[in-house]
Order: structure tokens, then sequence, then C-alpha cells
């Protein structure tokens, strides 16, 4: 191996995607992830073509979509003030700077889609497979956009001002989906304008009701008593942790868009450098009825301030503002299930992974479709939007505990390893407090006995955690029970699609 000299840049940069980097008593310190190079990894596909502005956008874009708009309603009602509500905003809002944060460091060090998945990756070698199965599974699983197209059919059927039959709604949201695969996969590059564009309207909506909720509060409208969810704020608060737990799942759902960029760096240009840019850049109720006002919440606030024509107006920006987070969500999922599909865990993993015919990930595309329509066609509304977005909260808090730890571990192991960003230890110690409380709260007993849904309160974390188990039990079927049972072993191969993307194949070998 021929000597490197690591005070070059550009050979820093290829040291951190992959290339043997020694440190100054000659131990590898090169982090991996999966089983493809960088190289393969980044084959195919549409290229490098997004810049700051687009990846900017593609942050904010998730960031401002269907939960920041309605779930403040869910979370008022579990706290049980408006005080002890803004109260986990806060938190939120700082645990999501944290993960950031972390985040960064990971994505300057291993520049590479998948986000969690990579990371995960690096930091757990062995048993080989295991995390990547672990993580494909509630990815896989979870990993749909229903919530947002039900916010965005809830809120044009309110722009209408009219009543139609559930079937109709769960057509207008499916009718969401559909548009969004179709312009991801058959458009790719008109689809990222088109989110770059909705992201401006996004940024206006909020702004115009920061600033309308200023006026309120100045008294420069006609409602009677502006400061009435202010006066005793923290009054009929909840004294036990499990409503906090699953307010905070809500508010982090909501501020969710922090890690979007991580999942799609196979398409960033000059990725670290637009990663540490586009990141940090991208961050009038009474509690009655704010509790009750369901997913329209932003809209009711228009209607307590500006009248009933104002509000069926601001439904129609908070619908497109939802159909955007589908977008968006869409667009970086896509990207995680292709490189879930490139590590050959899954079936048909060549067809998920491919890029066919117009350079998008078809294929994850696809795969993401799926779970999504199945969620509109076949939950109920109301209710079970509340019921999602806590079963999807858990596993995610176990995946993000786990990547913190494996931060820890890999400054320990790899400590010469070229980290462009460096997160302070101390910031990621506060992320994995805030990451364990939502794995423990949970399942304490919350006032009554009584969730926010009508579910068992314990419900939403054992069916996460029977979605981890799932993975777990499919690992060992797939590496260790069949290859027993079939007298064979698996071994690792690599293909090119027609299309140039890279994908390893599990091929049977006869067991001697």
């Amino acid at each position: 191996m021929p000597e490197i000299d690591t005070q070059d840049s550009e050979v820093q940069r290829v040291a951190t995607q992959g290339t043997f980097l020694p440190d100054e008593k000659g131990k590898n310190n090169s982090v991996e992830a999966g089983e493809l190079t960088f190289e393969e990894d980044t084959a195919g596909g549409l290229g490098r073509h997004l810049g700051v502005f687009s990846t900017t956008f593609l942050i904010i874009g998730r960031i401002i979509g269907s939960g920041i708009f309605s779930t403040p309603s869910s979370i008022t009602k579990s706290t049980g003030s408006v005080g002890a509500a803004m109260f986990m905003w806060i938190i939120g809002f700082a645990i999501s700077m944290a993960g950031l944060f972390i985040w960064l460091e990971f994505g300057c060090m291993i520049p590479r889609s998948g986000g969690e998945k990579v990371y995960l990756e690096a930091s757990y070698r062995r048993p080989r497979h295991m995390t990547s199965i672990l993580f494909a599974i509630q990815s896989v699983l979870l990993g749909f956009s229903a919530t947002g197209c039900i916010t965005f059919a809830s809120n044009m059927i309110l722009a209408a001002d009219t009543k139609v039959s559930e079937h109709t709604s769960r057509g207008i949201a499916g009718a969401a989906m559909v548009f969004v695969a179709l312009m991801h996969g058959l458009t790719p590059k008109l689809g990222v304008k088109v989110m770059n564009v909705v992201g401006v309207i996004k940024i206006g909506i909020v702004v115009f009701i920061v600033v309308t909720g200023w006026v309120v509060l100045g008294g420069g409208t006609r409602i009677k008593d502006p400061h009435a969810s202010f006066r005793n704020a923290f009054e009929g608060s909840v004294k036990t942790s499990n409503p906090y737990a699953t307010a905070l799942y809500k508010v982090l759902s909501s501020f969710a868009g922090w890690s979007n960029a991580a999942y799609i760096l196979n398409e960033v240009k000059n990725p670290v450098r637009t990663l540490k840019i586009a990141g940090p850049l991208a961050a009038a109720a009474t509690p009655a009825e704010v509790s009750a006002s369901g997913v329209t919440v932003a809209s009711f606030f228009m209607l307590k301030v500006f009248g009933k024509t104002a509000s069926r107006v601001l439904s129609v920006f908070v619908g497109l503002s939802a159909l955007g987070n589908v977008m968006t969500v869409t667009y970086a999922h896509a990207r995680v299930n292709q490189e879930i599909a490139k590590e050959g865990i899954l079936p048909f993993s060549s067809f998920w992974a491919s890029t066919w015919p117009m350079g998008a990930p078809t294929g994850g595309l696809f795969l993401h479709f799926i779970p999504s329509i199945i969620m509109i066609t076949a939950i109920p509304f109301g209710d079970a939007y509340n019921f999602i977005i806590d079963v999807e909260g858990y596993p995610r808090a176990i995946v993000f505990f786990s990547v913190v730890i494996g931060l820890f571990l890999l400054r320990w192991k790899k400590p010469f390893a070229e980290r462009p960003f460096r997160v302070f230890l101390p910031i990621a110690g506060f992320f994995l407090v805030g990451q364990s409380f939502l794995l423990v709260a949970p399942f304490l007993r919350p006032p009554g006995g009584k969730g926010d849904t009508s579910q068992p309160y314990w419900a939403y974390p054992l069916v996460g955690i029977g979605v981890m188990v799932s993975g777990l039990v499919y690992y060992v079927v797939l590496v260790h029970m069949l290859p027993r049972i079939g007298n064979y072993s698996l071994k690792h191969e690599k293909i090119v699609l027609a299309d140039g993307t890279h994908v390893m194949k599990f091929a049977k070998s006869k067991a001697e």
C-alpha cells in the first residue's frame, strides 16, 4: 500500500468515502458502510444535480409539512395546557437541532445516500447484514406518506366548504399519492423544481401565521380575549410522563425534516459543503378548541381571526403544504428504499433498486407507494391519524438511539477518521437522553390509564417493538435458518443493472 499524504484535501475527501486512511499508529481508520464501495453506490441514477438551494428546500419542505399545521391540536390535548404544549415544542426543537448536528457529522464523514441505514452499517459491522435488515424492515413497513395525503384531503374538503363521504376523502388522498409518485418517477427534475416552489409558498404561509399571531396578541384583531390561552398557561397540565412522550413524538415528527438531506447525498453537488450549509439554514385558539379542531388547526386559527372566507383560502395553502411534504418525503424515502435494495436483502432487490426508465429510483418509489396506499385505503380517518404517528415514532426512536450510540463507538474505534464536521459530545449526550425518554415513558401509565387514542396507551410502543422484532426474525430466517435447512451457504455477488446501478445479490453455494 503506497503512503498517503493525509494533508492533501482531495485525498482526505476520498478517504472519507471509504479509502484506506492510516493514522499515525498505522491503523486503518476508514469508515465503511454496506457491501458496495462509494463509487459503486453512487453509480447510475440522476447524478449530482442538487445544489444548496434545492437541498435546503428539501429539508424545509419536510419540516413545514402536514405535521406542523395538524399536530398542535393533539399535542395540546395530550399535555392538557398551552404552556405545557409550548414547552414540548421547545424541547422538541432542541432535540431536533442536536440530531441535526449528529447527522451532520455522519453525513460529512460518509457522504452517501441512505441516512440512518448507512450510519448503522458503519457503526455496527457485525453481525453482518443484521443492522441493514433491522433498519430495512421498519423503513419499508412504516415508510409511508399517508398522513400527509390525509391532511391534504382534509384541507381541500374544508376549502370546498362541503361534506363528502369517507370514500371520497380516501379517493382524494389516494389521488395525491398517485400524482406525487408519477411526478417523481417520470419527471424527477421537474419534481425538484415543483418542491422548491411549494417550499417558498410554505415559508410564506408560516410567516403570515406567525405575524398574524403577534397581531392577535397585540389586540389588533376582533378576537375578544387574545391572551386567553396564555392566562394560567400551565393550568390543566398532566402530571405523568406518558402523555408528554406521546406529545414529544408528534413534535419530533413535525420537525423530522432535519435529517432529510442525509437520505439523498448521492444526488447532491459537493455533498459535504452543501450539507454543512443546507442543514443549519433549513431550521390563537384556546386549549379546548384547539384540542377539538383536529387536523385543520391552521384553518381554524384563520377562522377565529379573519372569518370563514380566509379560513377556506388558507385551507388551500395548508393542503398544498401537506402535498409538498408528501413530495419531499416520497423523494427522499424512495432513495432510502433504493439503498436498502442495493444490499440484496429484499426479495426482487434488482427491481426495487432500478432507476429505469428516467433515472429516478422507480423501484424505491413503488416500494414507498405500496404501504402509503394501503394506509390511505385501509385505516379509518380521525383517531387513526394520531395512532399512526405514535407507532411510526417508536421504531424511529430505537433507530436514532442506536445511531447516537454508534457515534460514540466510532469516536472510540476510529478516532483518526476524517471528520469534516464534529458534533460537541454533550450535544450528542442530550440527544441520547431525549431518545431514552421516548423509549421508556410510553410504558408509564397516563392519567386514567388512557392515552391520546382509543387504543391502550401501551399499544403503540408494543406495535413499534413488534416491527423491530419482525426484522430480527427476518434476519435469522434469511441468514441462518434457511441456509441450515437447505444445506447451503450465502455468498454476496455484485451485479450491474442495465441502468448502471450496482446491486448486491445473495447467491447460494452448496455447503461441503
